[in-house]
């Protein structure tokens, strides 16, 4: 079995969410490997937008922001940001991968502040960005992030970007597209998705070397579980190969 990081992994398990042909809304970091990784293995018709503007770059390596030049290389439009938006609210974008600092068990991330107090918080963060556009209006919501009981929690303390709300048909009533919503969760530990129903989280696959226990220590909230939890499959040497030494070879984001 190959040898890898806790980054390298939960790159590869997101990469493998993206199909061929698919259209994605990434920001930079670890979405942006995903997305990559999957363009250069079994996505290569992957549609790969960026915030600022980008649509279907030709990623030379990997760019240091949303607005990089490189994430206009070869690309198919050189647009904005309302134009991205836009498509967003088309309906026309497939996946998106959204961070921070909390999430709770309905999927809904805070990326604003933490304490109970907005003028005065405990930590103040750059907030929504495009985070509210994209999980408003893509398909499928996807979180890359590690598995923290500060990070999961049974409340945001403040409500950035809109998961499945207070769970059930929330997320419609509250006028959101039908169809849209949080899709998967890849943690270093394992993934979790969302109850048809209930729209809570929930495991359906553990990584090697972890368990349900350890998922669940590393969580504020009481976690469900799928009637069959699967063992995550490692990264292949194949895929480490492609992504050390073509997606990230000077380690910015697998070399955390």
């Amino acid at each position: 079995m190959p040898d890898y990081n806790t980054m390298e992994i939960m790159i590869c398990v997101a990469a493998r969410e993206l199909e061929d042909g698919a259209t994605v809304g990434v920001g930079t970091g670890a979405p942006c490997a995903a997305a990559m990784l999957a363009q250069k293995t079994h996505s290569p018709n992957l549609v790969i937008m960026f915030e600022a503007g980008g649509v279907s770059p030709l990623l030379p390596e990997m760019p240091i922001s949303v607005g990089d030049s490189r994430t206009f290389y070869k690309a198919v439009m050189a647009s904005s940001m309302c134009d991205i938006m836009e498509t967003c609210n088309r309906g026309f974008v497939d996946y998106t991968f959204l961070g921070g600092a909390q999430i709770d068990m309905y999927g809904n991330l805070n990326s604003t502040i933490i304490g109970e107090d907005y003028k005065k918080p405990k930590v103040r963060f750059p907030g929504s960005g495009g985070a509210n556009d994209f999980a408003s209006f893509c398909w499928r919501t996807m979180v890359v992030t590690l598995q923290d009981a500060r990070r999961f929690v049974a409340k945001v303390d403040f409500l950035t970007t809109p998961g499945w709300l207070t769970g059930g048909d929330s997320r419609v009533k509250s006028g959101l597209p039908p169809g849209t919503g949080p899709y998967k969760i890849i943690t270093n530990m394992g993934i979790m998705d969302f109850e048809p129903h209930s729209k809570r989280m929930r495991v359906i696959s553990i990584n090697p070397g972890y368990s349900f226990k350890h998922i669940q220590d590393n969580c504020g909230f009481e976690l469900l579980q799928a009637k069959i939890i699967e063992e995550t499959r490692p990264p292949t040497e194949d895929e480490l190969r492609i992504l050390r030494e073509e997606v990230d070879p000077y380690k910015y984001v697998i070399g955390r």
